[in-house]
């Protein structure tokens, strides 16, 4: 698990060096990876929403988790895996001057990037912690809502991920969260490909699997607000798959997904009063 983790950080401290358009332009954004993966290719347009910031939009995610966030003046929003800041600059515009959000990742490279965009851009409600998404820098019920985008499918111990997400939300908080799953089952060769790890294939596990980690998390009113079908090109799938396998895999049916999904800490978890404060 060690060893995968600081594959995904070294090609995410790298990415963290470029722009948006340059991670386009560059395969997989980095210098020198031309032949492997588009980390760019499960990203979604962010022009319109308030908030957004294009120097904090590096085009690494997978879907708009704050759409279905439900996020409301005041809140104290956490962003998991926060990169550059993006979705946490969208939430601060939906949380207000009286809410907070709080961005967490692992690469020291996107932490600085982000704070120097949060800086630049005059936010005092906004901060951005170095940690670990299986062990969070942050109390229990802390959060009123949880995002995430494309991250949670690089994490190796997702059951221990959403333990952790179920401690840090408030009882009656809720998650938000922009995930790459799959139906059917992917080559072994691109199960181990390194590459297809850090570009979120090789790690996306089972939509069901997905689902019933969270609710055995003890996450409550579970549901899929989105879900689009994402095809990986024929070239970067021919770095790992000969022409053969390739015709088997596009045969045998097997869909990758970006998805969208919302749940909720349930309320009578709170204070152990018994009043259902939270």
């Amino acid at each position: 698990m060690e060893d995968i983790k600081k594959i995904v950080k070294e090609k995410y401290s790298q990415i963290a060096q470029q722009s948006k358009s340059q991670n386009e332009t560059s395969c997989c954004g980095a210098t020198g990876c031309c032949s492997d993966v588009d980390y760019t290719i499960f990203s979604e347009n962010y022009d319109k929403l308030e908030g957004y910031d294009p120097n904090a939009d590096l085009g690494l995610g997978c879907g708009i988790p704050t759409e279905f966030a439900h996020i409301k003046k005041g809140d104290t929003v956490v962003d998991l895996g926060s990169g550059a800041g993006n979705d946490c600059f969208v939430a601060r515009a939906l949380t207000g001057e009286s809410g907070k959000v709080i961005g967490i990742d692992m690469t020291e490279a996107m932490i600085d990037k982000a704070r120097a965009n949060a800086e630049k851009l005059g936010y005092n409600n906004v901060e951005f912690r170095l940690g670990d998404i299986e062990k969070m820098p942050l109390t229990a019920n802390k959060a009123d809502v949880i995002v995430s985008n494309c991250v949670l499918n690089l994490v190796p111990d997702k059951e221990k991920a959403f333990s952790e997400i179920y401690r840090v939300l408030k009882p009656g908080g809720h998650l938000s969260v922009s995930d790459v799953v799959i139906r059917g089952e992917l080559p072994d060769q691109i199960k181990e490909a390194a590459e297809m790890y850090a570009g979120c294939v090789a790690g996306a596990i089972q939509i069901e699997t997905y689902l019933q980690i969270m609710q055995e998390a003890g996450l409550k009113n579970i549901q899929v607000n989105k879900e689009k079908a994402i095809v990986v090109p024929d070239e970067v799938m021919l770095n790992f798959l000969d022409a053969d396998q390739l015709t088997a895999f596009r045969s045998a049916g097997t869909d990758i997904l970006s998805i969208t999904v919302y749940a909720e800490k349930p309320l009578s978890e709170g204070c152990g009063c018994g009043c259902g404060c939270n």
